[in-house]
């Protein structure tokens, strides 16, 4: 049976979308989910997202990772998804929808989409790193010389070791380049190697270059391998408030795949 998909694009990290409304897609087969997630094999992407009817707000996002396992928040797949949604003429200019860490507000203005995050409450703060859940866990790291270093390697020993373990981390390495912008490389669990960006890697850094007082203000720029996205918060306190993850969202292209 031929099946209607999208790709979409938030700076460079890339994502198959479903419309699921109908529930036709089998959510459990994470075999399918790796293969449409296959860059040789299948159409490619770093996961895969679903969007869903919700009953209470304008639709659901359902995420997976490229592994085939679902998994906790996406934020440019949240961003992406706000793009579909318009798309798909369920929303106009500003939504309100539901994720696996509750519920979700966003605008979108001519591709670019501002998607507000959970509060954050707790940042845990160590000799050389930071650790906090920005829907996602994430582990942030200060490095000399961003662009030489072994993402992939680094990144895979800090997922998998202690206090990690099984259910691992994302991996976050981090270089300022002045008071309020930070270059920014990103090990993703559940893909398993470095993505051109992630959306909730770079709230985490954003907050955690705040906190160690790195920088002072409450709008921080994030160079990332894809592109450019801004977080925007206000400090409370416990933690932060009204964070606004911001960046372009942009449909790559429309196909039809036999699964």
């Amino acid at each position: 049976m031929t099946h209607t998909f999208y790709k979409y694009q938030g700076t460079g990290n890339d994502f198959v979308f479903i419309d699921n409304r109908q529930e036709l897609f089998n959510k459990n087969n994470t075999k399918l989910i790796a293969h449409l997630c296959d860059r040789r094999f299948g159409v490619g992407a770093d996961g895969l997202i679903l969007l869903e009817n919700d009953p209470n707000v304008d639709f659901k996002m359902v995420y997976f990772n490229a592994d085939g396992n679902q998994s906790t928040m996406c934020g440019n797949g949240g961003r992406c998804i706000v793009a579909f949604a318009e798309m798909l003429n369920i929303i106009n200019k500003e939504t309100t929808f539901n994720a696996i860490d509750g519920l979700h507000e966003a605008t979108i203005k001519n591709g670019f989409v501002k998607l507000k995050m959970q509060d954050v409450n707790t940042i845990e703060v160590f000799d050389k790193h930071t650790f906090l859940n920005t829907g996602s866990p994430h582990h942030v790291a200060l490095v000399d010389n961003i662009k030489e270093f072994n993402v992939k390697t680094e990144g895979s020993k800090i997922r998998y070791g202690a206090p990690y373990n099984q259910e691992g981390t994302n991996v976050n390495f981090v270089e300022q380049l002045d008071d309020n912008t930070f270059a920014v490389r990103t090990y993703e669990r559940g893909v398993e190697d470095e993505t051109l960006s992630c959306g909730t890697g770079v709230t985490a850094v954003a907050l955690a270059m705040h906190k160690v007082g790195k920088t002072n203000t409450e709008e921080v720029t994030l160079n990332v391998e894809g592109g450019t996205l801004k977080i925007s918060f206000n400090k409370a306190e416990n933690g932060y408030k009204n964070i606004w993850l911001q960046g372009p969202a942009t449909l790559v292209f429309k196909g039809e795949m036999s699964w």
